[in-house]
């Protein structure tokens, strides 16, 4: 993987635990000589992330829309910042730029840039890992919820088990780097869907 996708919470009223992960997550990336793509912001995990990134030296690009385009909220200290007409269009141009995808602990944007990439894999739109940053058991809920989709027949378990997940940065970038896409379960899922 040569660039990496992270989606994550720009709310700067979160537990510090939770930014001291975005901003090693980011260092980690860049110390691996992964290129950054993330929101454009400068709150947050999102700002926590870019600042990881550049100060160990990474390419970080921000792709983000003119109303968030704002000094309040856009960062100025990285590589290239990417303004799109409109959501969608960020997305796009995320998925666009992007070998992998992380989610680190967010809200409703998050899980929605998370879910859209995980539903794309599912129907074979994309084979790239996904991956979700566990930190202080963030998203221990949500999995348990797929557990349950998975229990009641809605989710096939190649798919639940394609995502990685993991509690550190270090273990999470292992575990995508053996990403095997399910193919078999793609292909099953769209007969059957």
């Amino acid at each position: 993987m040569k660039s990496i996708c992270v989606f994550c919470g720009s709310s700067d009223s979160v537990h510090a635990d939770y930014k001291a992960a975005a901003y090693q997550l980011g260092k980690l990336l860049a110390e691996s000589g992964i290129r950054v793509v993330y929101g454009g912001g400068k709150t947050g995990l999102m700002g926590r992330v870019a600042d990881g990134a550049v100060d160990a030296g990474g390419e970080v690009i921000g792709v983000i829309i003119p109303s968030m385009n704002t000094p309040a909220l856009a960062h100025t200290g990285i590589t290239r910042m990417d303004v799109t007409p409109h959501m969608h269009a960020r997305k796009a141009r995320m998925h666009e730029l992007s070998d992998g995808y992380i989610a680190l602990p967010g809200g409703f944007g998050t899980w929605d840039e998370l879910f859209e990439t995980v539903t794309w894999a599912q129907t074979g739109a994309h084979e790239k890992p996904v991956g979700l940053l566990n930190a202080r058991g963030y998203y221990s809920p949500l999995l348990a919820a797929m557990d349950h989709a998975v229990a009641e027949g809605f989710i096939f378990k190649e798919h639940r088990d394609a995502i990685c997940c993991e509690a550190e940065p270090h273990q999470l970038l292992n575990a995508m780097n053996k990403y095997a896409h399910p193919h078999e379960a793609v292909k099953r899922w769209m007969r059957e869907e």
